[in-house]
């Protein structure tokens, strides 16, 4: 399992805390914004506004949460202006980092995402410094308990996924940017229910630093998609197993 997957399961396990912080539905709202934005207000020819706010309801999100949401999204008469940007770092022992973000003023979310690095021991890095060490890839996530895995590898391969992987009892399909979209399509046509899909950067190859320096950087990780205006972070950091140890006893 990558470093990113392995983080990703973390998190999952973490989602009752984000919950009570009070993040989850400013995150569900910018989910919602950004795939009105893509693909427009209309849920029925929009997969991807579909599932957000099918994410939405399923964590008690109001409905009036959810159309002012669409509404600015698809720049409706609460619109706004919203700037997608990647931020591009170094994290302690030179990891790298991107951080996606979706920003109605970027000055205020540079100036978080520096302090954050700063006070870490990291630096904001030019862009394309590290962007070359990334590529974009889906991530598809299935629903359900007990889903014969040989079969949902079977379905997703014919579709053109890149692998499949079981990450403790959850079922996650990989695939190339390209194909996305086809293998989501294929899944749902087979009868899969989709809990999750989503494109977002992986690292070409993982950086193995020492235990202390890791936490370190998953500190910073942490921090950094705290900020209201960040839709997703991406590290080349590989999360060892002597890594998620220690995670568990800090």
């Amino acid at each position: 399992m990558s470093g990113h997957s392995k983080w990703s399961t973390i998190k999952r396990k973490k989602g009752a805390a984000d919950a009570q912080r009070g993040k989850i539905f400013t995150r569900l709202a910018r989910d919602i914004m950004i795939a009105a934005r893509e693909g427009g207000g209309d849920e029925n020819s929009n997969t991807k506004l579909k599932l957000a706010v099918a994410k939405g309801k399923a964590s008690n999100m109001p409905r009036e949460n959810i159309e002012r949401a669409i509404l600015r999204g698809s720049g409706g008469a609460d619109g706004e202006m919203m700037e997608e940007i990647t931020y591009e770092g170094y994290g302690p022992e030179g990891v790298a980092f991107l951080i996606d973000v979706l920003t109605d003023n970027k000055n205020r979310t540079l100036a978080e995402v520096k302090r954050l690095f700063n006070r870490a021991g990291g630096s904001l890095a030019s862009a394309g410094s590290v962007g070359w060490q990334f590529e974009k890839k889906g991530f598809i996530t299935l629903a359900g308990e007990k889903l014969d895995f040989d079969n949902v590898f079977m379905a997703a391969a014919e579709a053109g996924a890149d692998d499949v992987v079981d990450e403790e009892g959850t079922i996650v399909v990989n695939t190339p940017r390209e194909m996305f979209a086809a293998v989501e399509t294929a899944l749902a046509e087979n009868g899969y229910e989709i809990a999750d899909a989503e494109l977002r950067w992986e690292a070409k190859n993982e950086s193995e630093i020492p235990v202390e320096k890791a936490l370190q950087n998953m500190r910073l990780m942490e921090q950094l998609e705290e900020l209201d205006d960040v839709q997703g972070v991406a590290s080349n950091l590989a999360i060892t197993d002597d890594v998620i140890a220690a995670l568990e006893i800090a």
